[in-house]
């Protein structure tokens, strides 16, 4: 399924992405162009997630907010839970 979206666009916009499209352009279309920067988008803020993940990650490690795993999911996530409901003592 798809949906169509309708933007205005100012005279300098318009002209950036008439440049972007057509022969001398990357893009055949200026829908093209517009689905590859909502993907780039996407996968940018993406990414950002997971590097934010990463970073509390260190910031725990760092604080000494860590455990060793004991290989199950479901008891590491009780110890994790019991860890953070004792304030990490």
């Amino acid at each position: 399924m798809s949906e169509r979206i309708n933007a205005r666009l100012s005279r300098p916009l318009a002209e950036f992405v008439e440049r972007m499209v057509g022969e001398a352009g990357l893009y055949e279309t200026p829908s093209e162009y517009v689905r590859d920067l909502i993907r780039r988008d996407m996968e940018r803020r993406e990414g950002q997630l997971v590097q934010d993940a990463i970073l509390a990650g260190y910031r725990d490690l760092a604080t000494g907010r860590s455990f060793a795993s004991s290989g199950d999911f479901k008891a590491d996530m009780a110890t994790l839970e019991r860890k953070e409901a004792d304030g990490w003592r």
